[in-house]
């Protein structure tokens, strides 16, 4: 992070001086704020804009946690690679360049030009009864993570989100998300791809009876990512801390990604300064979550498709903040006689 040029008065005196009276623009100018702040200029580009999306299966989906098979997380990709999934018709929409990864999918896609290749394995083990991957799996996904992100910060983008795919995914988030907030997994959970009441009973009963059999984990977050996170979790986790230290602006998807972020910001903390949310989910934890973080959402659509469509679909919101920050004539420039003082 370097030291700022620009002074967070100098930036908000551009907004409040625009031909409008003080704060009407809401949210859309604590966003212009943000944009600004992060780039250090008065006059923010958002440039080639991506959305990675990391894909990953989870050992957790075979203790009868998700309303879906596991086999849908490799049909899925399938999917994106061609072109038939929603962050597809989203990010084509709105002209962002979208990155597909294979952090750990349980099946061999082979060569193909449309997948970026960052398997660190055919999934992660059950965490019911053992850790769901090794602590040098999950530093090999933080560091990958990371690595793509300079690469994409090489082609000029300022501006990324993240979103994910793998059946089980929640439950293993949630999980993470008890962990490290230490707060009853039961009120971390909900309903996923769609679970009736008796199977969500069961996945918190499973959770509960894996959260106690990981007692002993520190709260440290790269243990907590190890114990109960998805190899997709912990390379998006990378990915953050990395774009953020690059100056850019990380756009953060729904539940997953949010928890994937708390890993983030609990290893940190700065990291809060170059973060957008882009849509408070569906999914009962998320709204926790975010109160948790002193974060608000710019979207809240009940969506619970991850795959970054919040950021897809928030992503037009960024532009409006720097367009009008950039093109709104200011009461000076518009001859506009500003509130008179009493």
């Amino acid at each position: 992070m370097h030291t700022a040029t620009i002074t967070s008065q100098e930036i908000q005196a551009k907004i409040d001086f625009k031909t409008k009276p003080l704060g009407a623009l809401g949210q859309l100018e604590k966003l212009a704020f943000r944009i600004a702040s992060v780039q250090d200029t008065l006059s923010p580009r958002l440039t080639n804009p991506h959305i990675i999306v990391f894909a990953a299966s989870h050992g957790i989906a075979s203790e009868g946690v998700s309303a879906y098979p596991s086999e849908v997380t490799p049909q899925m990709v399938l999917n994106f690679i061609g072109g038939g999934a929603a962050i597809n018709v989203f990010t084509e929409q709105h002209g962002i360049k979208l990155l597909l990864v294979d952090a750990g999918v349980d099946h061999d896609f082979g060569k193909n030009e449309k997948l970026i290749d960052a398997k660190v394995n055919f999934g992660t083990k059950s965490f019911v009864r053992q850790s769901a991957m090794t602590d040098a799996e999950c530093r090999q996904c933080l560091e990958k993570g990371a690595e793509l992100v300079r690469e994409v910060r090489e082609t000029g983008c300022n501006v990324i989100g993240f979103g994910e795919m793998g059946i089980g995914n929640t439950s293993s988030a949630s999980s993470v998300m008890s962990k490290l907030l230490d707060i009853p997994v039961a009120e971390c959970v909900g309903k996923g791809t769609g679970l009736d009441d008796a199977q969500l009973s069961r996945k918190i009963a499973v959770l509960t009876s894996a959260l106690e059999h990981h007692q002993q984990t520190g709260n440290d977050p790269v243990s907590v990512l190890a114990a109960m996170g998805g190899f997709e979790i912990a390379m998006m986790c990378g990915a953050m801390l990395e774009a953020a230290r690059l100056g850019m602006l990380v756009l953060v998807d729904g539940f997953i990604a949010s928890v994937s972020y708390l890993a983030a910001f609990k290893m940190d903390a700065s990291i809060r300064t170059h973060a957008v949310f882009c849509h408070q989910s569906n999914e009962k934890g998320h709204r926790l979550l975010l109160q948790s973080l002193e974060a608000d959402a710019l979207l809240k659509l009940d969506m619970r498709l991850g795959e970054g469509t919040g950021c897809a679909l928030a992503y037009p919101l960024l532009q409006s903040a720097v367009a009008f920050l950039n093109e709104m004539a200011s009461f000076e420039s518009a001859g506009v006689s500003q509130k008179a003082e009493n």
